[in-house]
């Protein structure tokens, strides 16, 4: 329940604090004192928008808190899951609004995001203004009623978690066929451009070793000349290098008896002419292997140009990144040729969780219409007790193409306020009066099956008087005792019924015109419902008329 409220400069109120009894109270005033900018103030700490312009002129911001009792409401794992600190007995909102036109939201002093706070205030208190007479018309709240008074939630739960498993499939399968579309008006391309590079047998040297080769086949006739002066140079019969070493090492041997480094340095010369030997014979060999090909001077060229073709076409430096190239078209063509068992896969899973979810919403729409007999009943005997006793209702049930959210079902309230007069939607044929009570009825109705939030009559009483009032009033009294409500009248009969009244009313200083509140006595509520009775002008009249509805409300 609400606890108290507090607002500080917020449009004409600049401080105010109220405090609320549980059980039914009622709150009064003239029209145009401020009742609206109450309400105003605590949707603004349930989350609703802010506009810097209810700040008061030369305040810097505005602040309003309320405090309630969640002991009823069971919220701990709401607190939990958005890591609030909780506090079953004085839970407090606080919503301050600065000039800037910046905002700032807490709940227990811990700052939140107005998601949340909205989040958290439809599940404390419900705010039933006028225009939301017109909800009764919206299919929405409609089956929302019938899904409370037929207790559908654990099924609804259930069934939503199927229908978000089969939205995310949807999607996951909507997307892969559009991607696996897209990849099929590519793959030619991708094909041709794999073969090519497949067919091109790339290997990772490649280039290197054939542009060595090219600079050899082009100066084949030099590098033939260099390598015969060498062997001629090295293995000449009479000034060959290695004959002459082999000569030399011969004379150190002769001397080494005399002259002991004779030996060092034969050796030396020998192993130096090991070494020459074998690269005359090497070049030996190599010369006679040099030779001119026009054959593989044109092969190589052609390859050459193949790889620089290649090249050029994709924008690579290397053969390598060629390779990366065709190893990423082949990627891209076997995740196209699986792309078809991929759907085939989600196809079948979506078919599978498809017939799930039709077997829910059966389910659900059957214990929908199960209960919509009694809903039906219900309302009707509610209706007459509230003087309307040609009241004809109707649930109709329609049946969608395909499951939504909460169902399959399509339901439209059909009302008639005449004997003769056939069923029609709720919106083409009740009044604002018959909307009023209407929506009155469905709000006692639902009360007993869910544990609906403190709830705030906003004149729902419009349209009606006398004795239908006094009937109106019984049932927000009884409402009262199983939750808080709070009802804004202008109805005696309504006003004489509340537990506790709160007035409504504007003072004027010589600075401005504020508005204020105040519980009044029981002195106070004989005057003010007496004023409600005759107007600006007490008669004796009316106060003994205002005693009575006291008396009345005293006795019960």
């Amino acid at each position: 329940m609400l606890k108290s409220l507090s607002i500080r400069n917020f449009v004409l109120i600049d401080r105010l604090n109220i405090e609320f009894e549980d059980g039914f109270s009622v709150m009064t005033g003239e029209t145009g004192a401020g009742k609206s900018i109450i309400l105003g103030a605590l949707a603004l700490v349930l989350g609703q928008r802010a506009d810097s312009k209810s700040i008061q002129a030369h305040a810097e911001k505005c602040v309003v808190e309320a405090v309630f009792d969640l002991s009823a409401y069971h919220l701990e794992d709401f607190f939990s899951a958005n890591e609030l600190e909780y506090d079953a007995l004085n839970c407090i909102l606080r919503r301050e609004l600065l000039v800037s036109g910046k905002s700032r939201a807490f709940v227990n002093d811990t700052p939140a995001s107005l998601s949340v706070i909205k989040l958290l205030g439809d599940r404390l208190i419900d705010i039933h203004s006028q225009h939301q007479n017109l909800l009764l018309a919206d299919t929405h709240f409609q089956l929302n009623v019938v899904d409370v008074m037929s207790r559908t939630e654990p099924l609804l739960k259930t069934y939503r978690e199927t229908y978000n498993r089969y939205l995310s499939l949807s999607a996951q399968l909507t997307g892969l066929t559009e991607k696996a579309a897209k990849a099929k008006e590519e793959e030619e391309y991708l094909r041709f451009q794999f073969e090519e590079l497949k067919a091109a047998q790339l290997a990772e040297n490649e280039q290197a070793e054939l542009e060595q080769e090219w600079e050899t086949l082009t100066h084949a006739e030099e590098i033939k000349h260099a390598l015969y002066k060498v062997a001629a140079h090295l293995n000449g019969d009479e000034q060959g290098i290695i004959r002459m070493l082999k000569e030399s090492v011969s004379a150190m041997t002769g001397v080494q008896a005399c002259f002991p480094k004779a030996e060092e340095y034969a050796e030396r010369l020998r192993s130096a002419g090991i070494d020459l030997n074998d690269l005359g014979a090497e070049i030996e060999v190599l010369k006679e292997d040099i030779e001119y090909s026009p054959e593989r001077m044109e092969w190589v060229n052609s390859r050459l140009n193949t790889l620089h073709s290649l090249q050029q076409k994709h924008r690579a430096s290397t053969v390598g990144e060629l390779i990366a190239y065709r190893d990423a078209f082949g990627g891209q063509l076997q995740l196209i040729d699986s792309y078809d068992e991929e759907i085939a896969s989600l196809t079948g899973q979506q078919a599978d969780i498809y017939r799930h979810l039709t077997a829910q919403a059966a389910e659900i729409s059957a214990q929908r219409k199960k209960a919509a007999g009694s809903v039906e009943q219900q309302l009707v005997q509610r209706m007459m007790q509230l003087g309307m006793p040609n009241t004809r209702f109707r649930i109709d049930f329609a049946a969608r193409p395909r499951p939504a959210a909460d169902g399959i079902d399509e339901i439209a309230f059909l009302f008639s306020a005449n004997r003769n007069e056939p069923l029609k939607p709720v919106a083409q044929t009740a009044s604002g009066g018959e909307i009023s009570r209407l929506m009155l009825c469905v709000k006692a109705m639902i009360a007993g099956f869910a544990a609906l939030p403190a709830i705030i009559f906003d004149e729902i009483d419009t349209g009606t008087s006398g004795d239908i009032a006094d009937r109106m009033a019984n049932i927000m009294q009884e409402l009262g005792q199983r939750m808080q409500v709070i009802a804004i009248t202008h109805l005696p009969q309504i006003a004489a019924r509340g537990k506790a009244h709160y007035f409504v009313y504007k003072e004027d200083t010589d600075e401005r015109t504020y508005t204020r509140i105040r519980r009044l006595d029981d002195a106070e509520r004989v005057h003010e419902i007496a004023r409600m009775l005759s107007g600006a002008t007490l008669t004796d009249a009316s106060v003994a008329n205002a005693k009575e509805l006291l008396n009345i409300k005293e006795e019960k």
